[in-house]
């Protein structure tokens, strides 16, 4: 499929990266899979096992008029461990190749049909200053942006880390909650032969 650049050429890219259709329920699974792998699941707690002390029974079973007890560790106990203790939680899922392509497929094609995916020839700034980083993405209108290129150099990385709501990756960063988290999309025209290359 030809797809029309900002200056007015055309890029010719493969129907099946950025013309399929959009798997709703493929995304979605792919996207919670995705953040839940940052999930640290490091909660703990410690049970009545796991508390130091409470081995010993701390009076005779009976005859001292008191409710029986076993051990000064009991979860009745002030200071005793906690039922049902939380214990670390492993929250990754696993999503396979093949799924997370296709996810990133229809991404990248619903983008394109909503208008919300710009393909600039290249996109680059002469010095790292955050003024010459935003002449360089107003002519894309919206300023909440993701902007992929083919590789991040250093007069981007510092012109861009100070302006909020833009985003900045190369296609081996890429990932499917960068892609929908902001409005717009600018792809340049060597880094979407990449994706192209990757997803076909």
């Amino acid at each position: 499929m030809d797809i029309e650049m900002n200056n007015a050429a055309s890029l010719n890219l493969a129907d099946s990266v950025f013309g399929a259709e959009y798997n709703e329920a493929l995304v979605h699974q792919v996207v919670v899979a995705y953040m839940n792998g940052g999930r640290a699941g490091t909660k703990a707690q410690k049970s009545k096992a796991m508390v130091a002390g409470g081995g010993k029974k701390p009076w005779k079973q009976k005859g001292t008029g008191r409710a029986r007890a076993g051990s000064i560790r009991s979860p009745l106990w002030r200071g005793g461990g906690k039922t049902f203790a939380a214990v670390p939680r492993d929250f990754s899922q696993k999503v396979n190749r093949k799924m997370y392509r296709g996810a990133m497929r229809s991404i990248f094609s619903e983008l394109l049909r909503r208008g919300d995916l710009t393909i600039a020839e290249q996109f680059a700034v002469s010095e790292p200053k955050t003024k010459a980083f935003l002449s360089a993405i107003e002519p894309f209108g919206d300023r909440d942006l993701l902007i992929i290129t083919s590789e991040v150099n250093r007069e981007l990385f510092l012109s861009s880390r100070n302006v909020p709501h833009v985003g900045l990756s190369d296609v081996e960063s890429l990932n499917p909650v960068a892609l929908l988290r902001h409005k717009k999309v600018v792809v340049t025209a060597e880094a979407a032969k990449k994706i192209e290359g990757w997803l076909a």
